[in-house]
C-alpha cells in the first residue's frame, strides 16, 4: 500500500507535469517522462489557469482532422445551442484559449485532454487549424486534469462530476479524503455527490438534462418509488422542501398524497409560448402563473456568454 506522501505525490503529478516547478522551462520539461517531472499538490484556480493557459510556450497549430475526442472526458453533454453560440464567438474573436492534447498511442493523431467543447465549436466555425498545447500524459494524469478543469469552470453537471470522481476511485485507487483535497471541496460534498450515482439511471438522466436539481435528486436517494416522485417534481413544479416531505412520507410508509403537491393546471397557451420563447432564445424558458394576472418568467442560462446575451436583449 502506498504511503500518504506517495499518494499526495501521485495526486499532484497530473497538474505538475503540465506546469512544472519554476525555474524549469517548458522546453526542459518536454523531454521528461511522467516519473521524472516534478510533483506537487496544485489545486487552486490560479494554478489551474497556468496548466491550461501557460505563457505561450509549447503552443502549436494542428489540423482539425488530426485531433479527436477522448473517451476519458468526464463531460458527456454538449448542447447544440451552446456549441453554436461558442462557434459564433470563435468566428468573431478567434479561439482565445488553446486546447490541451496528448499524442495517441498509435501515433496517428492527438487526443483532447482539455477543450472538447471548443474543438466541437471550432468545427462548426469551420476552422482548419486549432491552437493546442501538446503534453505527454498517462490516463490517470489526463483524467485528473480533465475533471479539475471542468469542475473549476462549472462545466460539468452533477452526474458527470460524480462519474468522474468515481472513475478516479475505481481505476486509480483514490480515497475520498485525497480527492477532496485535490478538487478543493469538502469531504461531505464529495460523499454527497457520489451518492447521486445510487439513484436509478432514469433519475440520473433527469438530473443530467436539468429537469430536476441536485437538491431534488439527493432527496430521492434510497426512496423506493423515487421515479414516481420525480414525475411529480416535473409535473407539479415541486420545490426541494416539498420533495423532501414526499420522500419522508414514503420512507415512513405513508401513502403519497397528491394533496401535498401543487395543483396540476396546464395551460396549452403557456406551454406554446414557452416553446416559442425557448426556440427564439436558444435557452430554457419557464412561465409560472401566479395569483390574478401576476406571474413570473424564468430564463435559464449555463454560460456567461448566454447571460450577456440575455442582458443585451433586456437592455434593448
Amino acid at each position: 500500500m502506498s504511503t500518504p506522501d506517495a499518494q499526495k505525490s501521485r495526486l499532484g503529478r497530473g497538474l505538475a507535469s503540465l506546469i512544472g516547478e519554476r525555474p524549469h522551462s517548458d522546453s526542459a520539461l518536454s523531454g521528461m517522462t511522467g516519473q521524472d517531472r516534478p510533483a506537487s499538490i496544485i489545486n487552486s484556480p490560479m494554478a489551474l489557469s497556468q496548466v491550461i493557459d501557460p505563457s505561450g510556450e509549447g503552443h502549436r497549430d494542428l489540423p482539425v482532422e488530426v485531433i479527436k475526442a477522448s473517451p476519458l472526458n468526464p463531460r458527456r453533454d454538449f448542447p447544440q445551442s451552446e456549441l453554436d453560440e461558442l462557434a459564433n464567438s470563435i468566428r468573431e474573436r478567434g479561439l482565445v484559449q488553446p486546447l490541451v492534447v496528448r499524442p495517441t498511442l498509435n501515433g496517428d493523431g492527438y487526443e483532447i485532454v482539455v477543450g472538447e467543447r471548443r474543438w466541437r465549436a471550432c468545427q462548426i466555425a469551420q476552422l482548419h487549424t486549432i491552437p493546442v498545447i501538446i503534453r505527454d500524459l498517462d490516463d490517470k494524469e489526463m483524467l485528473e486534469i480533465a475533471i479539475i478543469e471542468n469542475v473549476q469552470r462549472s462545466d460539468l453537471n452533477a452526474i458527470e462530476e460524480a462519474n468522474g470522481y468515481q472513475e478516479l476511485i475505481n481505476s486509480f485507487g483514490y480515497l475520498q479524503e485525497e480527492l477532496s483535497q485535490i478538487i478543493g471541496k469538502s469531504r461531505s460534498y464529495l460523499a454527497n455527490i457520489l451518492r447521486l450515482l445510487k439513484l436509478p439511471v432514469s433519475i440520473q438522466d433527469l438530473l443530467r438534462e436539468g429537469e430536476i436539481s441536485a437538491g431534488h435528486a439527493r432527496a430521492l436517494i434510497g426512496v423506493d418509488n423515487a421515479e414516481e416522485i420525480a414525475l411529480l417534481i416535473m409535473e407539479k413544479g415541486l420545490n426541494v422542501r416539498e420533495t423532501e416531505r414526499l420522500a419522508k412520507q414514503q420512507k415512513d410508509n405513508t401513502p403519497i398524497s397528491i394533496l401535498t403537491a401543487k395543483p396540476n393546471i396546464v395551460d396549452v397557451n403557456i406551454v406554446s409560448l414557452e416553446k416559442e420563447l425557448s426556440d427564439r432564445l436558444g435557452l430554457k424558458v419557464k412561465i409560472k402563473a401566479g395569483k390574478g394576472e401576476a406571474g413570473e418568467i424564468k430564463v435559464s442560462y449555463k454560460t456567461l456568454d448566454q447571460f450577456e446575451n440575455i442582458q443585451n436583449l433586456l437592455k434593448k
